[in-house]
């Protein structure tokens, strides 16, 4: 039995089909230049970021007993992610997503499903994965088990990392219990009711987190710490597709702050993560290993 993991993620997985495309249509039909089907999901993917930069890792999840959810499995375990409290449930169908990359661009359109996973409930959270973590992270889904987890883990004095990407029920509940909150645009503004981000991080450090920040695509990112706004520009990359470069730049970021305690160099270290993830396609292909991450900083 794996016990004792570095990097605990709780939230979403699913199966990604991606296609890169010459162009997204609209009421039209284009031929894909190419096809891949990849495990996606915030937290899931954060948890194999996590590995390929040097932590254990486990994911505490659901997915369904269909071929979709075999499909999950196999790729957590083939990346090394302990996967003993990942939740199967019989007769249900896992999540997928379908995911349209711009090949000009490297953007892309997502569709997605839940499937009709029940949610976890936080009696069926495993709390002794918690007993040797050094970070718990969370993507705001299952909030009823992440709360709990998150309440656990501040107990235990370990670092509690949100991917804030929606303001979905549940998540005002849990940021309270946050040490690093780094939200998407889109949650940073609708939760604090100010479209100037530099209005709205603010208004977002009054949950008492740690750190206080957001993604901003390729602008960059941008934390606030003590009243002052420090900006980290996004790395220049041949961009392929941005599917889970938030992913991995939340694991990133707190890994690195988990080392060095300094928001700067983590934002500058997930960036750098962010950037190299870029390079293929798919959420998961492009993710580096720590020493393609550091020859990369040396170099930029």
């Amino acid at each position: 039995m794996k016990k004792g993991c570095d990097f605990v993620a709780l939230g979403f997985c699913s199966n990604d089909h991606l296609c890169l495309l010459p162009e997204i249509p609209l009421d039209a039909k284009v031929q894909m230049l190419e096809h891949q089907i990849q495990g996606g999901g915030p937290a899931a993917t954060a948890a194999v970021a996590a590995v390929r930069l040097g932590m254990s890792a486990a994911f505490i999840g659901t997915i369904g007993d269909d071929s979709d959810g075999q499909t999950i499995l196999r790729e957590f375990e083939a990346e090394g992610v302990c996967t003993e409290a990942l939740r199967v449930r019989r007769g249900c169908a896992s999540p997928i997503a379908y995911c349209w990359i711009d090949q000009p661009s490297g953007k892309r359109s997502v569709a997605w499903t839940r499937g009709n996973l029940p949610e976890l409930s936080p009696d069926e959270v495993d709390l002794s994965l918690l007993e040797q973590a050094r970070i718990l992270h969370l993507d705001g889904h299952q909030p009823k088990a992440a709360l709990a987890a998150a309440k656990e883990a501040r107990k235990r004095g370990i670092l509690v990392n949100l991917d804030a990407g929606t303001l979905r029920d549940g998540v005002p509940e849990l940021l309270e219990h946050v040490d690093i909150l780094i939200a998407s645009e889109a949650f940073a503004r609708q939760y604090s009711s100010e479209f100037d981000l530099e209005k709205a991080l603010p208004k977002l450090a009054a949950t008492g987190a740690r750190v206080i920040g957001c993604t901003m695509g390729e602008a960059g990112s941008m934390l606030y710490d003590q009243g002052k706004l420090i900006r980290c520009p996004a790395f220049k990359v041949e961009v392929v597709d941005t599917t889970g470069c938030g992913d991995v730049f939340h694991a990133a970021f707190g890994m690195r702050y988990l080392e060095s305690g300094d928001p700067a160099e983590s934002q500058r270290f997930a960036a750098a993560v962010s950037a190299l993830k870029c390079r293929k396609l798919g959420g998961r292909a492009g993710i580096p290993k720590r020493i393609e991450v550091e020859a990369f900083l040396r170099q930029n």
